[in-house]
């Protein structure tokens, strides 16, 4: 199937060029405005006088139009470009806040996080986003969404991964239009009574309400977990040995309300609905009462982005059944990335859940056709089963660079966790809303619960049994983003040669395939010549890590080994071995030598380049520096903070560089 023959495929296709262009470079928004609005007017002449869509000149001004339209409205979007931004009303001092909330974030053991909309700083109307983190106390204060709240404080800039290779928070906040954070504890605001409510406070609310009629139930506590996300969308419950499970048995999709489950949603309502299509009016009623059921559990689910995202997608495919245009799928689904999504919230397209519900989507609708075509089972139970199987491989051919891109790791028996789960799939969703509608007319019989609970551990345990087959889980793979689109070039070339074999695609299918295994080598030979030490930033602990080509030493005196650190850097850098060793009070890297000196405070009386601070000495750091004569001074987590302030103090006093991995992040050896 020739993709770009679609129109509004072709003119999503130059918005997103639009968009990352508006990402990688910055625009004057009112400049960029006028050049979309005259390339709109040029583009209406040319097709006035020449009367012509397919003609060069129509072509190429249109494109630039959807480029520039791109480009425009995603610097549009960015809440700091916004003059009533509170970034342009505040200051360095405490400011008067008033807050409401956004969004209710998954709170870890100590603190308990939100997306918070300000209303105002110091009476001054404003807009933006800000993460506010609230530390838990014995008060055991949950604000809840719509909730506001007046308080004294200041923004902190979000900060940046100190180590190497860690998950970029910073810029994942940025993705979503926050720039700041703010951290108080419940004693420093003030909660505003009677605010007005949101509908997705509203559908909040609703939810939480749902959530506590059901823990009323006799569902067991991983039951009730896995039920709260398929239901839902709320996985703050799930333990993490569930989540795990899912996670290695590549189904975790499955505990995210997405795409999958309203796409079944919309099969189950329509299948229950087809008699209706015998009486006059029929398929209108059923479209209207589809598409009425879907956003009804949306809004239960609780109207999050990703599953209004969802459901505006299914809304368009309902659409496409109703007018009897099921194979037009490629074009509403372009048309609702265009014109609902993308031109809307152009920071979707930087959203890894987008990035694989539309990766996955456009796989079945492109490659399952070809898939299945390969076979024909006579039998109509071996032909269903067939034919998931082909959604399956489809769906993983779309997401599987994006996969290892973002996770670097393949769950080799996704098969057997989708062939089974999904078929029963509609049938748990169908039952679990049954359920919830019976809990909360307090109908709800206690047999139901029993097998309502029983098919879901039976999921559990299925996930769990896949999970555990080590062998077939292929975790750690190096994977960067010249890897991810050169994938994506050999899949796209490979299908495209299978639809149609001549000397032109083999040619281009060969390449793509020459490009990939040239790069990978390429890398795998730069990564032997890579020869580097650096100081991590642990609390409480002193890291070294001596990298040498594939082999990697970490030097510690610590038995806790922060593995997620160690593990993130081995996948990057493509590290084969690892090796701890005990840490020494000396070392040469190169031209370099350093010493550490530790809370023994025993060290030669001899000179160094480096002196590494670690486990809080008491020492005249004053005494040290005339002593040794460094060149510069580091410190890393394992001191106190006090002790950190006043080195950096005598540092600036003595005018050497003074290196606290807590603030600057690692620090690497030149």
């Amino acid at each position: 199937m020739k993709l770009l023959a679609f129109i509004p495929i072709r003119l999503t296709l130059l918005l997103i060029i639009g968009i990352l262009i508006g990402y990688f470079f910055p625009f004057n928004l009112q400049y960029l405005l006028l050049f979309t609005v005259f390339l709109f007017l040029l583009l209406a002449a040319i097709f006035i006088f020449e009367k012509n869509t397919k003609s060069v000149l129509f072509g190429i001004i249109a494109a630039l139009t959807f480029v520039s339209l791109g480009t425009y409205s995603y610097t549009a979007a960015q809440p700091i470009n916004s003059s009533n931004h509170y970034s342009n009303f505040t200051t360095t001092q405490n400011e008067q806040w008033i807050l409401k909330i956004k969004e209710v974030l998954k709170p870890n053991p100590y603190t308990t996080r939100y997306y918070a909309s300000v209303k105002s700083v110091n009476d001054n109307t404003v807009n933006g986003t800000i993460l506010l983190t609230i530390p838990k106390d014995t008060s055991k204060l949950r604000l809840a969404i719509d909730d506001e709240l007046i308080t004294y404080s200041q923004v902190l800039p979000v900060s940046e991964p100190l180590n190497p290779h860690q998950f970029n928070y910073k810029k994942y906040l940025a993705n979503l239009g926050i720039y700041h954070q703010m951290r108080i504890t419940t004693k420093q605001f003030i909660q505003i009574e009677n605010s007005n409510t949101s509908l997705r406070g509203f559908a909040a609310k609703t939810r939480n309400h749902i959530i506590s009629k059901l823990k009323q139930e006799n569902f067991g506590p991983d039951e009730l977990g896995v039920i709260q996300a398929l239901l839902l969308g709320e996985r703050s419950d799930i333990s993490e040995e569930t989540y795990t499970n899912y996670q290695k048995a590549g189904a975790v999709h499955i505990l995210a309300v997405s795409g999958l489950h309203i796409g079944i949603l919309l099969l189950v309502i329509q299948f229950l609905l087809s008699p209706l299509k015998n009486i006059p009016k029929g398929s209108t009623i059923i479209l209207i009462l589809s598409v009425l059921f879907l956003w009804i559990f949306a809004f239960i689910a609780g109207l999050s982005a990703s599953i209004i995202r969802a459901t505006t997608m299914f809304t368009f495919v309902a659409y496409a059944l109703y007018l009897n245009r099921p194979h037009n799928t490629f074009n509403i689904l372009a048309l609702s990335i265009l014109f609902i999504l993308l031109f809307i919230d152009p920071n979707l397209l930087f959203q890894v859940g987008f990035q694989m519900s539309y990766a996955a989507v456009f796989s079945i609708l492109w490659i399952f056709p070809i898939l299945r075509d390969l076979w024909f089972p006579k039998h109509k139970i071996v032909r269903y089963f067939w034919q998931l199987l082909c959604v399956s491989i489809a769906a993983q051919l779309g997401v599987l660079p994006i996969s290892l891109f973002y996770f670097h790791q393949f769950p080799g028996l996704f098969f057997i966790s989708n062939l089974v789960i999904v078929p029963a799939l509609g049938v748990i969703l169908a039952m679990g809303i049954f359920v919830i509608l019976l809990s909360i007319l307090n109908w709800l019989p206690t047999q139901l619960v029993w097998l309502y609970n029983k098919i879901i551990g039976l999921m559990n345990n299925i996930i769990a049994w896949v999970a555990h087959q080590e062998s077939f889980i292929f975790s750690s793979i190096s994977f960067d983003f010249i890897q991810l689109l050169l994938s994506f070039t050999v899949l796209v070339m490979g299908i495209e040669l299978y639809t149609r074999f001549n000397y032109k695609r083999i040619m281009f299918f060969s390449i793509s395939i020459l490009s990939f295994q040239g790069y990978t080598i390429y890398q795998e030979q730069q990564t032997k010549n890579i020869s580097e030490a650096l100081v991590l930033h642990q609390t409480k602990q002193t890291l070294i890590l001596n990298r040498n080509g594939h082999q990697l030493s970490i030097l510690s005196n610590s038995k806790n080994r922060p593995d997620y650190l160690i593990s993130d850097y081995r996948t990057a850098e493509r590290i084969d071995s690892v090796r701890y060793d005990s840490l020494k009070n000396s070392y040469s890297f190169k031209n370099e030598s350093l010493l550490i000196i530790d809370s023994t405070v025993i060290y030669p009386k001899s000179t160094y380049h480096k002196i590494l601070l670690t486990q809080s000495p008491k020492i005249n750091l004053d005494r040290l520096i005339d002593s040794i004569q460094p060149n510069e001074i580091i410190a890393d987590g394992s001191n106190y903070k006090s002790y950190i302030d006043r080195w950096k103090t005598t540092c600036i006093k003595n005018k050497i560089p003074f290196h606290y991995t807590g603030e600057k992040g690692a620090y690497y050896f030149e």
